[in-house]
């Protein structure tokens, strides 16, 4: 389970992991091409609430759970607007959270 310390903790980001920056999210989302709007810090955030509640989630269990978060915009669909190479690989990465096992497979069009 990840652990944040409270005196670092961002009011905004609650369950981000030790040393996860808001800057550096900024920057890596620059590399990966992917413009950060409030939909993609609200994913951020619950990839972050989601790993700080499971030790380790396989890739469908948290494709499913973020599925279900966002049904009401369009579940699946919603999350591949924001995050065209994978909701899960690249939300991952900004959140600061460690990919499931099998969430980049070039064989299903995931890509980094």
């Amino acid at each position: 389970m990840l652990y944040t310390h409270p005196e670092e903790k961002d009011a905004d980001f609650p369950d981000a992991p030790h040393g996860w920056a808001m800057q550096e999210a900024k920057k890596q989302a620059a590399t990966l091409g992917v413009p950060l709007t409030d939909d993609h810090w609200e994913v951020v955030r619950s990839l972050q609430a989601y790993f700080s509640t499971h030790e380790f989630p396989n890739r469908r269990e948290l494709s499913d759970a973020l599925d279900e978060k966002y049904h009401h915009k369009g579940g699946r669909r919603f999350l591949y607007t924001l995050f065209p190479s994978g909701p899960v690989s690249q939300g991952c990465q900004l959140a600061g959270v460690e990919m499931p096992a099998g969430s980049i497979d070039r064989s299903f069009g995931s890509s980094v």
